[in-house]
Protein backbone atom coordinates (compact mmCIF):
# COMPACT_ATOMS: atom_id res chain seq x y z
CA UNK A 1 0.00 0.00 0.00
CA UNK A 2 2.77 2.22 0.79
CA UNK A 3 4.19 1.70 -2.34
CA UNK A 4 1.24 2.09 -4.30
CA UNK A 5 0.91 5.37 -2.62
CA UNK A 6 4.58 6.90 -3.19
CA UNK A 7 4.07 5.67 -7.28
CA UNK A 8 0.68 7.79 -6.75
CA UNK A 9 2.82 10.75 -5.62
CA UNK A 10 5.26 10.26 -8.47
CA UNK A 11 2.65 10.71 -10.94
CA UNK A 12 0.59 13.39 -9.18
CA UNK A 13 4.00 15.24 -9.31
CA UNK A 14 4.96 14.01 -12.92
CA UNK A 15 1.66 15.58 -14.20
CA UNK A 16 2.11 18.81 -11.77
CA UNK A 17 5.28 19.66 -13.69
CA UNK A 18 4.23 18.76 -17.33
CA UNK A 19 0.99 20.92 -16.59
CA UNK A 20 3.16 23.71 -15.17
CA UNK A 21 6.03 23.97 -17.71
CA UNK A 22 3.19 22.97 -20.55
CA UNK A 23 0.77 25.92 -19.64
CA UNK A 24 3.35 28.64 -20.40
CA UNK A 25 4.01 27.41 -24.14
CA UNK A 26 0.95 26.39 -24.54
CA UNK A 27 -0.32 30.18 -23.66
CA UNK A 28 2.93 31.52 -25.57
CA UNK A 29 1.81 29.40 -28.10
CA UNK A 30 -1.80 30.70 -28.47
CA UNK A 31 -0.35 34.59 -28.13
CA UNK A 32 2.37 33.77 -30.88
CA UNK A 33 -0.46 32.75 -33.14
CA UNK A 34 -2.43 35.69 -32.22
CA UNK A 35 0.44 38.38 -32.99
CA UNK A 36 0.89 36.63 -36.31
CA UNK A 37 -2.30 36.55 -37.48
CA UNK A 38 -2.84 40.48 -36.80
CA UNK A 39 0.30 40.98 -38.69
CA UNK A 40 -0.84 39.58 -41.81
CA UNK A 41 -2.88 42.79 -42.16
CA UNK A 42 -0.93 44.99 -40.37
CA UNK A 43 0.21 48.23 -42.22
CA UNK A 44 4.38 49.46 -41.91
CA UNK A 45 3.71 51.18 -38.54
CA UNK A 46 1.82 48.09 -36.79
CA UNK A 47 3.84 45.27 -37.97
CA UNK A 48 7.32 47.05 -36.68
CA UNK A 49 5.24 46.76 -33.31
CA UNK A 50 3.90 43.61 -34.02
CA UNK A 51 7.53 42.15 -34.74
CA UNK A 52 8.37 43.71 -31.55
CA UNK A 53 6.10 42.00 -29.59
CA UNK A 54 6.69 38.85 -31.34
CA UNK A 55 10.75 39.05 -30.63
CA UNK A 56 9.99 39.75 -27.07
CA UNK A 57 8.26 36.31 -26.49
CA UNK A 58 10.97 34.33 -28.66
CA UNK A 59 13.37 35.95 -25.83
CA UNK A 60 11.76 34.13 -23.22
CA UNK A 61 13.26 30.83 -23.02
CA UNK A 62 11.13 29.86 -19.97
CA UNK A 63 14.71 30.38 -17.48
CA UNK A 64 15.71 32.97 -15.82
CA UNK A 65 19.31 31.64 -15.89
CA UNK A 66 18.73 31.09 -19.95
CA UNK A 67 17.45 34.34 -20.63
CA UNK A 68 20.00 36.04 -18.62
CA UNK A 69 22.80 34.02 -20.91
CA UNK A 70 21.00 35.45 -23.69
CA UNK A 71 20.66 39.37 -22.42
CA UNK A 72 24.86 38.95 -22.10
CA UNK A 73 24.76 38.03 -25.42
CA UNK A 74 22.76 40.33 -26.72
CA UNK A 75 24.71 42.93 -24.74
CA UNK A 76 28.04 41.83 -26.04
CA UNK A 77 26.92 42.45 -29.69
CA UNK A 78 25.57 45.85 -29.07
CA UNK A 79 29.21 46.37 -27.06
CA UNK A 80 30.58 45.36 -30.28
CA UNK A 81 32.59 42.11 -28.51
CA UNK A 82 30.91 39.38 -31.51
CA UNK A 83 33.44 37.01 -29.87
CA UNK A 84 32.15 37.21 -26.45
CA UNK A 85 28.89 37.49 -27.96
CA UNK A 86 29.24 34.02 -29.16
CA UNK A 87 30.75 32.63 -25.95
CA UNK A 88 27.80 33.41 -23.79
CA UNK A 89 25.20 31.90 -27.28
CA UNK A 90 27.59 28.81 -27.19
CA UNK A 91 26.83 28.45 -23.59
CA UNK A 92 23.47 29.12 -23.87
CA UNK A 93 22.99 26.53 -26.51
CA UNK A 94 24.79 23.86 -24.26
CA UNK A 95 22.18 23.98 -21.47
CA UNK A 96 18.69 24.89 -24.33
CA UNK A 97 19.15 23.56 -27.27
CA UNK A 98 15.83 24.10 -28.35
CA UNK A 99 15.98 27.64 -27.89
CA UNK A 100 15.59 29.18 -31.59
CA UNK A 101 16.55 32.67 -30.76
CA UNK A 102 19.76 31.60 -29.03
CA UNK A 103 20.83 30.18 -32.41
CA UNK A 104 19.62 33.50 -33.83
CA UNK A 105 21.46 35.55 -31.54
CA UNK A 106 24.62 33.70 -32.12
CA UNK A 107 24.46 33.73 -35.97
CA UNK A 108 24.59 37.24 -35.75
CA UNK A 109 27.68 37.29 -33.74
CA UNK A 110 29.12 35.10 -36.06
CA UNK A 111 28.08 37.54 -39.00
CA UNK A 112 30.02 39.91 -37.19
CA UNK A 113 33.10 37.95 -37.05
CA UNK A 114 32.13 37.39 -41.27
CA UNK A 115 31.83 33.44 -40.05
CA UNK A 116 29.18 32.97 -42.70
CA UNK A 117 29.23 28.63 -42.63
CA UNK A 118 28.64 28.80 -39.06
CA UNK A 119 26.06 31.59 -39.58
CA UNK A 120 24.13 29.60 -41.49
CA UNK A 121 24.37 26.99 -39.36
CA UNK A 122 22.65 28.61 -36.97
CA UNK A 123 20.22 30.36 -38.62
CA UNK A 124 19.04 26.53 -40.13
CA UNK A 125 18.91 25.69 -36.51
CA UNK A 126 17.12 28.44 -35.61
CA UNK A 127 14.54 28.16 -38.99
CA UNK A 128 14.25 24.53 -37.76
CA UNK A 129 12.98 25.21 -34.40
CA UNK A 130 10.71 27.99 -35.13
CA UNK A 131 9.95 28.29 -39.20
CA UNK A 132 8.18 31.81 -38.82
CA UNK A 133 11.40 33.22 -37.51
CA UNK A 134 11.43 36.28 -39.56
CA UNK A 135 14.47 36.85 -38.16
CA UNK A 136 16.39 34.32 -39.26
CA UNK A 137 15.01 34.71 -42.60
CA UNK A 138 16.21 37.98 -42.63
CA UNK A 139 19.81 37.21 -41.83
CA UNK A 140 19.47 34.48 -44.02
CA UNK A 141 18.85 36.40 -47.11
CA UNK A 142 21.32 38.90 -45.74
CA UNK A 143 24.26 36.66 -45.96
CA UNK A 144 22.91 35.52 -49.43
CA UNK A 145 23.41 38.77 -50.77
CA UNK A 146 26.69 38.94 -49.32
CA UNK A 147 27.40 35.75 -50.82
CA UNK A 148 26.10 37.34 -54.42
CA UNK A 149 23.40 35.15 -54.72
CA UNK A 150 20.21 37.42 -55.33
CA UNK A 151 18.26 35.45 -56.69
CA UNK A 152 18.09 33.45 -53.78
CA UNK A 153 17.89 35.94 -51.30
CA UNK A 154 15.14 37.46 -53.36
CA UNK A 155 13.09 33.59 -52.45
CA UNK A 156 14.24 33.94 -48.80
CA UNK A 157 12.59 37.51 -49.02
CA UNK A 158 9.26 36.56 -50.43
CA UNK A 159 9.24 33.74 -47.79
CA UNK A 160 9.42 36.77 -45.08
CA UNK A 161 6.63 38.50 -47.30
CA UNK A 162 3.98 35.57 -46.27
CA UNK A 163 4.80 35.97 -42.60
CA UNK A 164 5.18 39.60 -42.08
CA UNK A 165 3.94 41.80 -45.80
CA UNK A 166 4.67 45.15 -44.49
CA UNK A 167 7.67 44.26 -42.52
CA UNK A 168 9.26 47.86 -42.40
CA UNK A 169 12.62 46.97 -44.83
CA UNK A 170 11.45 44.46 -46.66
CA UNK A 171 9.64 46.37 -49.43
CA UNK A 172 12.97 47.79 -50.45
CA UNK A 173 15.48 44.96 -50.05
CA UNK A 174 12.89 43.05 -52.64
CA UNK A 175 13.19 46.21 -54.79
CA UNK A 176 16.40 46.34 -54.73
CA UNK A 177 17.35 42.99 -55.52
CA UNK A 178 14.37 42.65 -58.32
CA UNK A 179 16.58 45.76 -60.20
CA UNK A 180 19.67 44.18 -59.73
CA UNK A 181 18.02 40.86 -61.54
CA UNK A 182 16.28 42.59 -63.84
CA UNK A 183 19.29 44.65 -64.69
CA UNK A 184 21.73 41.41 -64.94
CA UNK A 185 19.26 39.52 -67.30
CA UNK A 186 19.64 42.59 -69.88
Amino acid sequence: MATDRNSFKHIVAAFALAVGFSTPCAAQSDRLDRLFDELKGADTQQAARLEGQIRSEWSKSGSPAMDLLLRRGEEALEAGEPQVAAEHLTALIDHAPDFAEAYHARASAHFALELYGPALDDLRQALVLNPRHFGALTGFAVILQELERPRQALEVYRRIEQISPNSPDLAPAIEQLEMQLDGSSI
